[in-house]
C-alpha cells in the first residue's frame, strides 16, 4: 500500500477497530491485492487511554510509538500530533457504552475537536474520523437504505454525540483548515471483538440469541478488515476529501440470518453443541425498552442493555454505493468467513465462550 505519507496517527489504538488497523498497516491486507503489502519505514504513532498496556502495540512491531493520553486534555492532544507534518490521522477513538450520558459529548465532541485543533496546529494533511450509523438513526421504512443525502435523525444521545461530532468536522473542512473524511461503520464484527461480542456468541450457542420481533429487520454489518480496507482508502484517495462514507459489508443481513449463521459454525466447525432455540420477544419489547431508554438518557443515565434491546427490532441498514465507486471500495468476505474468522479468534483465547 502506498499512503503517500511517511506517518500516520491511530487513535484508539486497543479498541476493536484501532489494533485492526494498526496490524494493517504494519503486516497489509492480505485480501485485498493493492493493500497486501505495507508501505516500508511507515511511522506509527498510537493514542492509548492512561493505564492501558502498550504490550499488544509492542507485540505487533517494536517500532510504533505509543503515547497515553486522553482526547478530552488539549494538552494530550497536542503531545500526540506534535511533529506530525503532512501525516494522516485516523481517528477511530470513541465512547459507545459510557457510564454517564455527558461522556458521549467529552468524548465523541469535545475530544475530537481537540484532536483537530492539534492536528491542524501540527499540519496533519488528512484526518479520517470514524462516526457511526446512529447520526442517521433507523431507516424510516424495511426497505430503505442509508447513503451520504440521508438526513439526521440521531439515536439517542450516542448519535447525537456522533452527529454534533461530524457537524464539526464539516466546518473544519469547510474552513479549510484540514482535509476530512467521515466514516459511518454499522454493528462490526470479527476479530479482536470486546467481550459484549463474544457474549452475543454465546448466548447464540445457549439458545438465548435474541429475536425481538419476526427477526426479519436488515441490519448492515461490517467485518472488521473491510472496515480497516475503507478507513486506508479514504486516507489516500483525493475525491475523498471532505465527503462522508458508509462501510459495510456487501449487503444488510436479517437478524435470523445473522444468528443461524453463527449458530452454524458454532456446531459444525468448532464442536460446540447448541440448544437451537431462540429468546423470543414480541416486537413491543424493543418500543417499551425505547421508551424506558429515553427516560433514563434524561436523567443523565445509560444502561446498555436497555439501550441495546431498543434496537433489537429495527432496521438499520446502508448502501455501499458511494464507497464502492469513489474509494474502489471493495467488500470481499463473506457473512459466513467473517464469523468464522471471528469465532476462530475467540476460541484461540484463554477460555473462548466459557
Amino acid at each position: 500500500m502506498e499512503l503517500g505519507t511517511s506517518q500516520v496517527l491511530v487513535t484508539g489504538a486497543l479498541g476493536w477497530l484501532g489494533i485492526s488497523l494498526v496490524k494493517a498497516l504494519v503486516a497489509g491486507l492480505p485480501d485485498y491485492e493493492s493493500l497486501s503489502q505495507p508501505q516500508p519505514n511507515l511511522k506509527i504513532r498510537c493514542l492509548i487511554l492512561p493505564g492501558q498496556d502498550p504490550g499488544l502495540l509492542q507485540a505487533i512491531s517494536p517500532t510504533i510509538q505509543v503515547i497515553q493520553g486522553d482526547l478530552r486534555s488539549p494538552t494530550d492532544c497536542n503531545i500526540f500530533c506534535e511533529n506530525s507534518q503532512d501525516s494522516i490521522l485516523f481517528h477511530t477513538a470513541g465512547v459507545i457504552h459510557p457510564r454517564k450520558i455527558s461522556e458521549f459529548y467529552q468524548v465523541n465532541l469535545d475530544g475530537t475537536k481537540n484532536l483537530l485543533e492539534s492536528a491542524i496546529s501540527a499540519q496533519v494533511k488528512r484526518a479520517v474520523i470514524v462516526s457511526s450509523n446512529s447520526p442517521c438513526g433507523c431507516n424510516p421504512h424495511p426497505d430503505h437504505l442509508f447513503d451520504q443525502a440521508s438526513p439526521y435523525y440521531p439515536y439517542m444521545n450516542y448519535g447525537r454525540s456522533k452527529m454534533l461530532m461530524e457537524l464539526a468536522v464539516q466546518e473544519y473542512f469547510r474552513a479549510g483548515r484540514i482535509e476530512t473524511v467521515i466514516i459511518r461503520p454499522p454493528w462490526f464484527y470479527g476479530p479482536h471483538q470486546p467481550p459484549r461480542q463474544t457474549l452475543f456468541f454465546k448466548l447464540i450457542r445457549d439458545g438465548k440469541g435474541p429475536i425481538v420481533g419476526s427477526g426479519e429487520n436488515l441490519r448492515s454489518m461490517a467485518y472488521i478488515d473491510h472496515l480497516t480496507q475503507g478507513l486506508i482508502l479514504a486516507g489516500t484517495t483525493e475525491i475523498a476529501n471532505g465527503k462522508t462514507y458508509w462501510i459495510a459489508d456487501h449487503r444488510p443481513y436479517t437478524m435470523n440470518e445473522i444468528i443461524n449463521t453463527v449458530e452454524r459454525l458454532l456446531e459444525s466447525e468448532f464442536n460446540q453443541i447448541c440448544a437451537h432455540k431462540r429468546l423470543k420477544f414480541p416486537g413491543i419489547a424493543s418500543e417499551i425498552a425505547l421508551v424506558t431508554d429515553s427516560l433514563l438518557q434524561s436523567l443523565g443515565i445509560y444502561h446498555q442493555k436497555i439501550h441495546v434491546l431498543s434496537e433489537m427490532n429495527k432496521t438499520i441498514a446502508c448502501s455501499i454505493t458511494a464507497a464502492q465507486q469513489e474509494l474502489n471500495y471493495s467488500p470481499g468476505i463473506s457473512l459466513e468467513e467473517g464469523m468464522r474468522r471471528s469465532l476462530k479468534w475467540v476460541f484461540q483465547q484463554d477460555g473462548g465462550l466459557g
